[in-house]
């Protein structure tokens, strides 16, 4: 059996760690159009912060480390573009070549996340606006930090990660 996952972070990987328990022969095909796969998104504001200094310490695992322990080809920086459902194959682009080929599969499972909700309000491009959703965006407002040193901030969002940013972004002044 072909396996194909859209999606390398929490709900795809575990969707492939668990089909490998259940299936040791299967082909897992793990497409991640990020950089990053299976990491702790708690841990991104103290990864901000400093609290966590390292980047390889909010990373849970890795292509290389997927591909050790359990035997699944992680091919991230590749984003599945369509889907011929009749056929049973999606179309990829693989944005490291910029080439798109396709990948025909038995179970297709499609776990790609979710966009950040940016509210409909004036000023909300500007380069001073941030989303975290991921490790990049982690970078982006990271360098931020270091380089402009900003005094104020406005956090929009008050689920965990919001909350846990507020104060991260408060003990680092």
């Amino acid at each position: 059996m072909k396996v194909v996952i859209v999606g390398g972070v929490a709900g795809g990987a575990s969707a492939a760690t668990r089909i490998r328990r259940l299936d040791e022969k299967a082909e897992i095909i793990l497409l991640e159009k990020g950089e990053f796969v299976s990491y702790a998104n708690c841990g991104l504001p103290y990864y901000i912060s400093g609290v966590i200094a390292e980047e390889g310490d909010i990373l849970v695992q890795t292509p290389a480390s997927l591909k050790a322990r359990f035997n699944i080809d992680v091919r991230v920086l590749h984003e599945a573009v369509s889907i011929d459902r009749p056929k049973k194959q999606i179309f990829i682009k693989d944005h490291k070549t910029n080439k798109e080929y396709s990948e025909n599969y038995d179970k297709l499972v499609l776990s790609p996340g979710a966009e950040p909700f940016k509210p409909p309000i004036k000023g909300i491009e500007n380069r001073k606006v941030f989303t975290l959703r991921n490790v990049t965006d982690a970078h982006i407002i990271k360098k931020h930090i270091a380089e402009q040193s900003p005094r104020r901030v406005i956090v929009i969002g008050a689920g965990y990660i919001g909350l846990e940013m507020a104060e991260n972004l408060h003990n680092c002044g």
